[in-house]
């Protein structure tokens, strides 16, 4: 698993190359703010499915379904990450402080 952190006040989409950087795998679990033709041309050559696409597509393609259950499972996550105050307010003050507390809120997510 990776995380990483980006701007926000720029598109997440920018930050899909370092995540991807390296790494084998058979399918792409993302936001629909992921649906761009650029990350679903790089999916296509490493040969990866398509787990999810924004519903105004123009030319919408098949989906695997057992793989987009998956994706609930992520959500829950994000919701459990934001029950945690700092997290959810941003209170961190500098960037590395921030992902500190992503990996530290993760770990005791993980650990119950």
């Amino acid at each position: 698993m990776r995380f990483e952190l980006l701007p926000g006040q720029r598109f997440d989409t920018i930050g899909i190359e370092p995540l991807l950087a390296g790494i084998t795998f058979g399918g792409l679990i993302a936001d629909k703010a992921f649906d761009t033709s650029a990350i679903i041309a790089d999916l296509d050559q490493r040969g990866a499915k398509i787990v999810s696409h924004h519903p105004r597509r123009i030319g919408a393609f098949q989906i695997d379904r057992d793989l987009y259950k998956w994706r609930h499972l992520i959500e829950n996550f994000f919701c459990k990450l934001k029950e945690f105050k700092r997290i959810a307010m941003r209170a961190c003050k500098t960037d590395q402080s921030f992902s500190a507390m992503i990996y530290l809120v993760a770990a005791v997510i993980n650990s119950r």
